[in-house]
């Protein structure tokens, strides 16, 4: 008879075995992931010191592994935060421990990526990483590691501490990994370019393999708020939430439980939600049976008078930044920018903004271009699974005057404290409606905006070809009326042109 053998395994175990799922899917997949994780960490760390972001990317040749694929070292500098030493090496050395997990607006989602990028290096190269970092203070300490898969922990292989004479600050990472950036190479270049448009305030630098320098140089020093933490919103929650925020809970009350510990609710509210609940406000929170946990939060569901998640706590670009960020990169004749009022799903707030640009250096390509951006960071795969692509498909464009074949790209911006990802490779968001329904509002105010540019430039290009008509044949016209009449003296050509213009406006 067979026997079935059971067994546990790490975190890091697990996406060692299914790494495809956090987006390494071949070389060329895990090469753009790896640039864009350590990017992304690096904006973070600028941001939360509200810190103009300053990037070094360098993508050096290290050896040659296949036909199609190489052995390369990439180096990511930043002055952004700084890392604490304590916490350096489960930060770069341990999957699925980081400071992602809180409710805020934040790039990353998961704790995985830049842990993601490390190990797939290890696992294709053997080699360790490098990491260095200071908090500005008198110490820059410097480690050398590598992951431990089966147990899901840092090794340690190197550590020094060094003299901080200069006070920098930053963090600097640097591993080796097998990839193919011959075919990645487009879509790390969009990535720049995309990143540099929806960060107008960050200096990003690239070094490629070949040496050919890329730099995409900030247009402002003008940056959003950073994002604030926030509470779980009532309805938003699951019973093992609560269940955890009971037993870490200091208050022993109900009434003091709801108030410390919800998004908006305050004292009336909380007395409010406990009266409809048949709760005592006394009761000790500790105390509730299972059962009642799982009633409470059922009827956290059902109480209608919640107020909506507060945006507060968000930080979304803004119109002007994001205006500033299109033309810069697209060099448009024409933007249009909306940014639309908070929303929020499922207890998670959010907020969309949407434009449209036209014209100036934008290519014709025959089909709409839509650049889609989530807590200011560019996706750029599977884009006919994302809501912004169903949305922007499903609107009869030609209403507004708009054609496929036009110079047009647009773009979606979704902030939120939780970006309804599909995957953990966060390509795409999912079609939630709330989510859908207001992409499809800022889609529409941006249009009409381009519509009432478009009529305007249709009138003025009608009246320039009325203009040249009568331009050409008025001063024929004028030449022979003078003849017919027998006069010496022609009219005013000049004052009848100006006549016709004032008319035709």
């Amino acid at each position: 008879m067979a026997r079935t053998t059971f067994e546990e395994i790490s975190a890091a175990d697990f996406f060692y075995r299914n790494r495809e799922i956090a987006g390494f899917t071949n070389p060329s997949r895990a090469i753009f992931a790896a640039v864009r994780e350590l990017i992304e960490n690096s904006l973070d760390a600028a941001e939360t010191l509200k810190i103009p972001p300053d990037i070094y990317v360098r993508l050096s040749f290290a050896d040659e592994a296949g036909l199609e694929t190489g052995v390369y070292t990439l180096r990511v500098e930043d002055n952004g935060i700084g890392i604490l030493p304590r916490h350096i090496p489960s930060a770069f050395g341990q999957v699925l421990y980081g400071s992602k997990y809180k409710p805020k607006q934040q790039r990353g989602t998961f704790g995985l990526g830049g842990k993601m990028a490390i190990l797939y290096g290890q696992i294709t190269t053997h080699q360790p990483a490098r990491i260095i970092s200071s908090t500005g203070m008198s110490k820059i300490y410097a480690y050398k590691l590598r992951i431990d898969i089966q147990r899901n922990r840092p090794l340690i292989l190197d550590r020094k501490v060094l003299i901080n004479k200069e006070r920098w600050r930053g963090t600097i990472v640097q591993f080796s990994l097998e990839g193919d950036y011959g075919r990645a190479m487009p879509k790390i270049l969009e990535y720049f370019k995309q990143t540099a448009m929806v960060n107008p305030y960050a200096n990003l630098t690239f070094v490629d393999p070949k040496g050919r320098l890329y730099k995409f140089t900030r247009v402002t020093e003008e940056m959003p708020d950073p994002p604030r933490e926030t509470l779980p919103h009532p309805y938003g929650v699951d019973v093992e939430l609560l269940q955890r925020l009971i037993q870490v809970t200091p208050f022993r009350s109900m009434l003091e439980f709801m108030k410390n510990h919800f998004h908006r609710v305050g004292e009336i509210t909380a007395n409010k939600f406990l009266k409809f609940s048949n709760i005592s406000p006394s009761k000790n929170p500790k105390k509730l049976s299972h059962g009642e946990v799982v009633r409470l939060m059922r009827m956290l569901k059902k109480f209608g008078e919640f107020l909506p998640p507060d945006a507060s706590c968000l930080s979304p670009l803004g119109e002007e930044l994001l205006r500033a960020g299109i033309s810069k990169e697209l060099k448009p004749e024409f933007v249009a920018v909306r940014q639309r009022r908070p929303s929020a799903y499922a207890g998670h707030p959010f907020i969309v903004e949407a434009a449209v640009a036209y014209g100036g250096e934008i290519p014709r390509r025959g089909s709409f271009l839509i650049h889609r951006f989530a807590n200011r960071i560019p996706l750029l795969y599977d884009e006919a699974s994302d809501v912004s692509t169903i949305v922007m498909n499903n609107m009869n464009w030609r209403r507004y005057k708009v054609t496929p074949d036009m110079p047009i790209v647009i773009a979606v911006h979704i902030c939120s404290t939780k970006i309804p990802y599909k995957t953990v490779g966060k390509e795409f968001i999912a079609d939630r409606p709330e989510v859908r329904r207001e992409i499809a509002n800022g889609l529409r105010e941006v249009a009409r905006r381009l519509q009432r540019f478009l009529t305007r430039k249709e009138h003025a290009h009608t009246e320039q070809k009325r203009l040249d008509i009568f331009t050409r044949y008025l001063p024929k016209i004028a030449k022979f009326s003078t003849q017919l009449a027998g006069k010496d003296k022609s009219p005013d050509i000049k004052r009848l042109l100006r006549s016709v213009k004032r008319f035709g406006t």
